[in-house]
């Protein structure tokens, strides 16, 4: 959680940065709230399955595997928007240098 905690944070001051415009915010807004709720719901699941399987279980294992699984598409989503919608802007940022 900290990790997406930080890449938020830097990829609002990424976002003012380069001046993104409304649209680009709430998509950017809506994956971050996206990665954040996987992981709220991740961790939701994990104290679950701890207390009601507090020896180790193979099935509970599993779906403790499944749900970081869902977390990590989540965040591949997120860095695919990102790519999408910082990539041109850091691209033209840095032909900026070249002239």
């Amino acid at each position: 959680m900290k990790i997406h905690l930080i890449a938020a944070l830097l990829v609002v001051a990424a976002g003012l940065f380069l001046g993104l415009n409304r649209v680009e915010w709430s998509v950017i807004i809506l994956t971050v709230t996206a990665v954040w709720a996987a992981e709220i719901m991740n961790t939701s699941l994990e104290k679950v399955v701890d207390l009601l399987s507090p020896q180790y279980n193979v099935v509970a294992g599993r779906a403790k595997n499944i749900s970081a699984g869902a977390v990590l598409v989540t965040a591949l989503g997120a860095v695919l928007v990102g790519i999408m919608i910082f990539g041109p802007r850091i691209i033209q940022w840095l032909e900026g240098f070249s002239r």
